[in-house]
């Protein structure tokens, strides 16, 4: 794990103020991480910029540029413009932990904080649910979203609208029971 020492940026020594560390992410990175399918190739820039004061480091990592996905639609590899950012924060205490996704414990006496699980978690946040080639992106809109918002109803006939039925005309028993509720009044 030599390579990901790179993303280290030692603190024990750090003022208090603002100081600015800059990263490269490409190919290699992401071969570091185990059970990663999603991205095998990318060339981003990473800067991270960390307010050191008594009782805390505030750290704003901006990550840019690209990360080379496969289209849902057709498999295709394309590259993905990718630009984010986000915030963490290093409390002092007594031992080391997570808090949560934006807060950590860290001690007085930590040498250095390792960005690199941060910097694949954030890429990976920053990435779409849907993965569409661009080529395919006006297709997608027409095609997926022509009747997205509404509402289907089917009329029984006598005017009065029914909840859909199951796709082989059966109704639904719970329904019917309230019908029968509905009917005696």
């Amino acid at each position: 794990m030599k390579f990901l020492r790179t993303y280290d940026v030692g603190i024990i020594r750090l003022k208090e103020g603002k100081h600015d560390f800059s990263f490269h992410v490409k190919d290699e990175f992401f071969s570091y991480f185990e059970g990663n399918t999603i991205l095998s190739k990318g060339n981003l820039l990473v800067n991270v910029i960390l307010q050191k004061d008594i009782n805390l480091i505030e750290a704003e990592v901006n990550i840019d540029g690209t990360v080379e996905l496969v289209c849902d639609r057709s498999l295709e590899t394309f590259d993905y413009p990718l630009t984010t950012s986000q915030k963490v924060i290093y409390k002092y205490g007594l031992e080391e932990k997570e808090i949560n996704e934006e807060m950590y414990l860290i001690t007085r006496d930590t040498p250095h904080i390792n960005f690199a699980q941060l910097i694949y978690e954030f890429i990976l946040l920053a990435l779409p649910a849907k993965k569409v080639h661009p080529d395919y992106l006006e297709e997608m809109d027409r095609d997926d979203y022509e009747n997205e918002g509404k509402l289907v109803y089917v009329s029984d006939g006598d005017g009065e609208d029914d909840q859909v039925s199951s796709s082989r005309g059966d109704s639904d028993p719970r329904w019917e029971i309230l019908k029968k509720l509905k009917k005696k009044d």
